[in-house]
């Protein structure tokens, strides 16, 4: 039986164990440059610290419109991916293995940061106060935002080629692991989901057509980086909502992002469209990636209000997925994996050594 604390190999990278930390934007580069600050040195360092066998950052841009925000960070100059190297190296240099998440936000994108603009909700931030025009597959606006620009096929090709650069820039800098950013009702999402995406052309219609963009970057990024980097793929299981994306589509879409090179699947849900209720509770999320891992055979991570160890452990366990993606709970405490060892009684040899005296006995 697989166990939470059992190593995961993917192309001969090893995470020392399947409790992985999540993607989760920050909004923290203040001077809106797109380079990362110190505080996601000290963000995903104690992570890192905490015994997590993957830490991804947040949601990194490939281009200055596919930010989600002014304040999101990127990975469009060699500026900004030098001053993700020594984030990069702290985080290995804790055991943790160090994933990028590359994303754009496209019809998304150029929104209100989630803190420190409370008086400034809902809709786009205008031109003049620092943000852009969008992009998304058709011209339609994402609840109360801005109306995107439909790309055409040459902004979509530009949009392959922001990818592989930004791939390459991230695994020169030290990132071990690579995730393409899919769900959430971002840029790749929009394309996928038929609520989004209403082209006529390559690229719109037919379950084929909506996912060659992503497909396109999988081999373009694989390419790229050689065959010995991990590429995984985050996926929304469902729009939640009637017409949309679901797992099935999921499922049959990751089979074929793995036959173009991607490896691994990371399951979430929701955020193409605004208004819909989604019914959340404690693991809400996990039959999605369970039946991609089952009708795909292919290996996917949970993620969605896991927050005990005995939960993480029974979701492993049970073979619903291969890994979990801890987000909020790793907020909260980001030692969550060295208390889930403590209290699940398994033995571990990674808690840093300045905490040595902390431990439990």
């Amino acid at each position: 039986m697989t166990t939470l604390f059992d190593p995961y190999t993917v192309r001969g990278v090893t995470a020392r164990n399947r409790l992985w930390t999540s993607p989760m934007c920050q909004y923290s580069v203040l001077d809106r440059s797109g380079v990362p600050q110190p505080w996601h040195l000290v963000h995903l360092g104690s992570i890192a610290a905490g015994g997590s066998g993957i830490v991804f950052t947040e949601a990194t841009s490939v281009s200055p419109e596919g930010r989600i925000s002014p304040e999101g960070t990127g990975i469009w100059t060699d500026e900004q991916a030098e001053a993700w190297r020594p984030i990069a190296d702290f985080i290995a240099g804790q055991g943790a293995v160090p994933g990028i998440q590359l994303a754009h936000a496209g019809r998304k994108a150029s929104s209100w940061a989630a803190w420190g603009f409370e008086d400034r909700t809902g809709g786009s931030v205008p031109l003049d106060e620092g943000g852009w025009t969008t992009v998304a597959p058709s011209a339609e606006a994402f609840g109360d935002m801005a109306v995107p620009v439909a790309l055409d096929l040459a902004g979509i090709d530009t949009v392959v080629e922001d990818f592989r650069a930004g791939a390459r820039r991230a695994v020169d800098v030290g990132f071990r692991i690579l995730e393409l950013h899919a769900a959430h009702g971002y840029l790749l999402h929009q394309f996928l989901s038929p609520l989004a995406n209403h082209r006529e052309d390559e690229y719109g219609g037919s379950l084929e057509n909506r996912a060659r963009l992503l497909l396109r970057i999988v081999t373009a990024v694989r390419e790229e980086v050689g065959e010995d980097v991990p590429l995984f793929v985050r996926f929304s299981g469902s729009d939640w909502a009637p017409g949309g994306w679901d797992e099935q589509q999921t499922a049959t879409v990751a089979g074929w992002a793995q036959e173009a090179g991607a490896d691994f699947f990371d399951v979430s849900s929701g955020g193409i469209a605004a208004g819909i209720r989604i019914p959340i509770g404690p693991g809400y999320q996990v039959p999605f990636a369970e039946h991609v891992r089952s009708s795909a055979e292919v290996p996917v991570s949970a993620v969605g209000l896991i927050t005990t160890p005995q939960q993480a452990a029974d979701i492993v366990e049970s073979g619903a997925a291969d890994a979990v993606m801890l987000a909020r709970e790793i907020l909260r405490d980001p030692h969550f994996p060295l208390r889930a060892a403590h209290e699940l009684g398994a033995t571990i040899d990674y808690w840093p050594p300045q905490y040595l005296r902390a431990q439990w006995r």
